[in-house]
């Protein structure tokens, strides 16, 4: 009888080395999680004898990954919340009146304090008593551990991977906004601009740029494209490129408006929009022609009018086809002056109270005493202190952008 027993004991650990060595294997053989999920099942059913059980496994949810022998679609059922915390093997006779009393025991899978699986195993007092015994119930806990390990680290190297490729598209379009911005700009007794990019910690859609027309005429121009990343960036480089042929081709605002408007629209079919603001100036002439499609209005300082707002335009780009209106703005005898363009990151940053910085806060610092004697690259650097300690301790929400031009 003795003889017996070690026999059956001998049989059962064997049965018991040999699932562990097939789950080993399949874990070896980089099987996909839904064929672990398989194996464990088949294993615990066939080679254990395991004639009723559910596996429910936290995956952003609670999820039935596998069950059998069971009355009820637990895959359909979800996990009472007092389940979802427990750490101890618990016996279902605790818990009355749910579908889970079907059930003999929870064998909880966890790492520290965290529980990240369940096993409800039943039909315990109909079967061979090993699996009661608590060598038995260690061993289902055991193997299921083993699985549900296996499968978090493949969640943590899939995560690593997808971080990863992240990582390299932030690259890229980091790679194609800096593409975007002109390399050299002017910096002479007669003409100077100064730009200042400010990026977010994600890729924005902010765009800048300076375009000589010929001897007597340049175009300045500051762009934002609705949403972030490597669809931002590559719009605005498609953006960037339609602007530049059509500069090209014509010295007319309100054509190349309308053109890029027409390109913008058919590109994203009306899912994004573009702020947009152009001037081209005549140092001969002394003349400027702007459009303000949907962007923050420019301030413009000059020696005969003072402070303004470059307000004249349209709508933003992209949103319908034609422009619902357009209107060119046109200054006369101005030789005299610096022109200061923003994205929206700057005014609508805020600060601890909930407050923007506002337009008024640049208003009030163009209107300082010596604003025009001041030299641009202080301007920015005034305004980026002003706007830093202004925000205090909350983060930059939004890209920043700011290019500025003087002229005589």
């Amino acid at each position: 009888m003795e003889e017996l027993e070690i026999r059956k004991q001998f049989e059962i650990k064997e049965l018991e080395l040999n699932a562990l060595l097939e789950i080993t294997q399949a874990i070896n053989s980089n099987l996909p999680e839904e064929s672990l999920y398989k194996i464990y099942n088949f294993t615990l059913r066939s080679n254990l004898n395991i004639t009723k059980l559910a596996l429910f496994v936290f995956d952003e949810d609670w999820q039935c990954k596998a069950h059998f022998g069971t009355k009820h679609p637990y895959y359909k059922i979800k996990l009472l919340p007092e389940f979802k915390t427990i750490q101890d093997i618990t016996h279902l006779r605790e818990f009355k009146h749910c579908e889970f009393t079907e059930f003999d025991i929870i064998v909880p899978v966890a790492h520290k304090t965290t529980t990240l699986a369940l096993v409800f195993v039943g039909g315990l007092d109909q079967y061979d008593v090993r699996y009661e015994s608590e060598d038995g119930i260690r061993f289902i806990q055991a193997l299921s551990n083993i699985i549900i390990v296996a499968i978090e680290n493949k969640k943590l190297a899939r995560k690593q991977l997808e971080q990863e490729a992240l990582r390299k598209e932030l690259e890229i379009a980091r790679d194609v906004q800096q593409f975007l911005f002109p390399k050299k700009l002017p910096n002479t007794d007669v003409l100077k601009v100064e730009a200042s990019y400010l990026p977010h910690d994600r890729i924005g859609g902010d765009y800048y740029d300076y375009i000589p027309m010929n001897k007597n005429q340049f175009l300045i121009c500051v762009a934002d494209v609705s949403g972030k990343g490597i669809p931002a960036a590559l719009m605005m480089s498609n953006f960037q490129a339609s602007l530049r042929t059509l500069v090209r081709q014509t010295p007319n605002l309100t054509d190349i408006v309308e053109a890029l408007n027409y390109q913008v629209l058919e590109n994203t079919k009306g899912e994004k929009f573009i702020t947009f603001f152009a001037a081209i100036y005549d140092i001969r002439l002394k003349t400027m022609v702007y459009v303000n499609a949907g962007h923050n209005p420019p301030i413009l300082w000059d020696r005969q009018h003072g402070i303004r707002l470059l307000e004249d335009g349209s709508t933003v780009l992209g949103a319908m086809d034609p422009l619902p209106f357009l209107n060119e703005g046109f200054l006369t005898d101005i030789d005299d002056f610096l022109i200061f363009c923003y994205t929206d990151g700057l005014t609508e940053t805020t600060n601890e109270a909930g407050r923007e910085f506002g337009v008024e806060t640049l208003l009030k610092y163009f209107q300082s005493d010596h604003i025009y004697t001041r030299d641009l690259k202080k301007i920015h650097e005034d305004i980026i202190v002003a706007l830093d300690e202004f925000k205090g301790n909350k983060g930059y929400h939004d890209d920043i952008t700011i290019l500025s031009c003087r002229v005589g």
